[in-house]
């Protein structure tokens, strides 16, 4: 019986051992997508105790599969997402964090299992088994840590070298200005331009966003063409701030030819909350991203494409606690023709940007990695390429079945690895759950004398360009 998540957890081959040791172990990480907000990177935040940082919830945003695994498990929503009515915020947060421990033996099989115990090891130095016996101990052990382990000690704990945060095209991106003067900051931290709000015209919101927009520019956008022009300066602008990446959850992908005249009159409708059709939203949206890609190439940026989400779908805790709480699920519409359509008509244009596709539906794993072999450019390497697992695919099955259809049909020695795409501080250690699977199935295929042994060097080169070599170069970073 191997010993529980030792050394080699994960690894069952001299091989796979050699190759994480050796060659995945020690590399950086460039977290080139996640939701970490500035404002506690610059401050460098302290977390009040263990609950707070490892569960979230009341004034600061949450781990969502925790947060789904105990609603899972019947407990009370204010014990979840919120504060514990008549306790105070000390009794408050231990009851949270109690309640997850005396879940934790009931997540066997669960990622959660391994992350949460991965969390306590890699940051806390804490080799106990998460239960009840050892709650008081791990609480008092990991709060002591916690005197000095801040946001930005937890970065420097994995040797993060980047981070790319998620920011609105009105954002101000302040946070970003202090650290670039902070000589004291250890991690690069660069904004990255996730302009959903501009592309989403069929929400009630739409028309409120875009006067936010117009306040930043400073002009009114009363056609699609200052719409446009304000997009293309915010742009700038973020490029002046580092920025080098886009980001879109598309959920379902839209796209169909359009003039200028028909996106123009939909626009209009947006911006007064009129019914837009879904034929609307093709020419809209099609027409919003053909622009957008065309100045991301222009400017050098990669953009990113996540597919698949179907958001909200409790309307009641929707309205109870928010959106992005946990509440999401995986679509299922067939998209493959519309994002054919898309990427072919920036191609056509000689303006496709380096491009990274996600999709949550594992159902299309196939399909997408083979429609990214369509779009590659002489000169650069993928230039179109297949993300990590994402989301609800981000575990072994997940993980294994992404890489697995990598080297099937794509190239997986080009890939640009993982990404935490987390809220958490705590995350870091997905990296490494991730590389230990990636070492076990590529030494699997030396083992099994699928890959010949002889050429162990060059495996190893393979596996330090997907950790970190090749997001460095294929962002330009």
């Amino acid at each position: 019986m191997q010993n529980f998540m030792d050394k080699d957890f994960l690894l069952t081959t001299e091989t796979a051992k050699k190759l994480y040791h050796e060659h995945a172990e020690g590399k950086p990480i460039i977290d080139y997508h996640c939701h970490l907000q500035p404002k506690e990177i610059y401050e460098d935040k302290k977390f009040r105790n263990l609950a707070e940082v490892w569960l979230g919830a009341g004034d600061r945003y949450g781990d969502h599969y925790k947060w789904r695994a105990l609603r899972a498990r019947g407990y009370e929503e204010d014990s979840i997402s919120g504060n514990v009515p008549g306790k105070s915020q000390e009794e408050s947060d231990y009851q949270k964090y109690y309640q997850f421990v005396e879940s934790m033996p009931y997540f066997v099989g669960n990622p959660l299992y391994h992350w949460s115990h991965l969390e306590m090891q890699r940051y806390f130095d804490i080799y106990d088994v998460i239960n009840t016996k050892n709650a008081k101990k791990i609480w008092d052990a990991a709060n002591k840590k916690l005197e000095t382990l801040t946001a930005r000690e937890m970065m420097y704990k994995f040797n993060v070298k980047v981070v790319c945060t998620t920011d609105d095209p009105v954002d101000d991106l302040h946070y970003h200005k202090l650290m670039k003067e902070d000589k004291t900051l250890k991690v690069e931290v660069r904004p990255a331009f996730r302009p959903d709000k501009a592309i989403n015209v069929e929400l009630d919101w739409f028309g409120a966003w875009v006067e936010q927009l117009s306040k930043v520019v400073g002009y009114k956008l009363d056609s699609v063409d200052a719409l446009t022009k304000a997009l293309a300066e915010r742009i700038e602008f973020f490029h002046s701030m580092g920025s080098r990446l886009s980001d879109h959850a598309l959920d379902v992908v839209h796209y169909a030819p359009a003039t200028k005249e028909e996106v123009n009159a939909i626009y209009l409708k947006g911006l007064k909350n009129e019914p837009i059709t879904s034929e609307e939203e093709d020419k809209y949206k099609g027409y919003i991203l053909l622009f957008l890609g065309k100045e991301y190439a222009k400017h050098g940026w990669v953009q990113q494409y996540h597919i698949g989400a179907l958001r909200n779908n409790s309307k009641s805790m929707l309205k109870k606690i928010g959106p992005d709480t946990g509440f999401d699920a995986i679509e299922d519409q067939v998209y493959m023709e519309k994002l054919s359509a898309l990427l072919g008509a920036l191609d056509a244009a000689d303006a496709l940007p380096k491009t990274i596709l996600y999709d949550l539906n594992p159902r299309d794993n196939y399909a997408l990695m083979v429609l990214a072999g369509c779009f590659q450019k002489e000169g650069v390497k993928n230039r179109v390429q297949v993300g990590t697992a994402w989301w609800f695919l981000d575990q072994q099955d997940g993980m294994r079945q992404n890489m697995e259809t990598m080297m099937q049909v794509a190239i997986i020695s080009q890939t640009v690895g993982m990404l935490t795409d987390s809220r958490s501080f705590l995350a870091y250690p997905r990296h490494e759950y991730y590389r230990r699977l990636l070492c076990q199935m590529l030494g699997n295929l030396v083992e099994s004398g699928q890959y010949p042994a002889e050429e162990l060097d060059t495996l190893g080169q393979i596996v330090e360009d997907i950790c970190y070599n090749n997001a460095h170069e294929y962002f330009g970073l």
